[in-house]
């Protein structure tokens, strides 16, 4: 389902409502069992509107952390996502009844059109989402580390910070990777989220070739992996 224009921003009401329905509960089940800490908080009181999260890609469980950890009233509140469509998780098990469909747009998650070898058409959700005012939660691996170290970035991220004039927000998750089941309820984890200085990626008068925006990206990574 591709985002219309002239929606008065309706579809940021579910997100909103299930995203602050949850944010007690996370919050308590990630504090007292993930032991969860969270820093840089200020480094967030600079930004005023909007802005992208870029957050390194541990677990499954990530995107549930970033807006636990803000404030329950933070006006970057709902956060959106970016996904594959359905058909893309058939093979997934239990995965293919979630991910990709209503379930995830009703999160706050809409589908990135791959293959197209053009940044503003396979983000056209995205760079809507921002452009109404949107926060957007992103993750420029790709998908989850198959080794607990960053993996290199797609250009994605660079590419909405440069169309949509919003600052990147680096953030570094740790403690998620290949966590079970037990080891959380037993406590034996402790998860961490750090919020990183807003880096904005300056515009220029001509466009910016796709390898600068890999670049970028992967400057973002660097430094969510410099990060302590």
């Amino acid at each position: 389902m591709r985002i219309r224009g002239n929606m008065n921003k309706l579809y940021f009401i579910s997100p909103l409502v299930l995203q602050k329905i949850i944010w007690i509960p996370t919050n308590i089940v990630l504090h007292f069992f993930g032991h969860l800490e969270v820093k840089g908080l200020e480094n967030l009181k600079e930004i005023k509107g909007n802005a992208i999260f870029a957050c390194n890609h541990m677990s499954e469980l990530d995107p549930i952390i970033p807006p636990a950890a803000l404030p329950f009233w933070s006006h970057f509140s709902p956060m959106f996502y970016a996904s594959r469509e359905n058909k893309f998780y058939g093979g997934s098990g239990w995965r293919r009844h979630f991910y990709g469909g209503d379930f995830f747009k009703a999160w706050g998650s809409y589908q990135v059109f791959v293959g197209l070898r053009d940044y503003e058409k396979a983000l056209a959700n995205q760079i809507r989402i921002i452009n109404d005012g949107g926060t957007m939660c992103y993750f420029p691996e790709g998908r989850t580390t198959p080794n607990g170290m960053i993996q290199p970035a797609k250009g994605g991220v660079s590419y909405l910070a440069y169309v949509t004039k919003v600052p990147i927000v680096p953030v570094r998750l740790e403690g998620m990777f290949h966590i079970s089941v037990k080891d959380f309820f037993m406590r034996k984890r402790k998860l961490s989220i750090t919020f990183g200085k807003p880096i904005y990626v300056a515009s220029h008068d001509s466009p910016m070739p796709i390898k600068e925006f890999k670049d970028r990206s992967n400057e973002i990574m660097t430094a969510i992996k410099n990060m302590v």
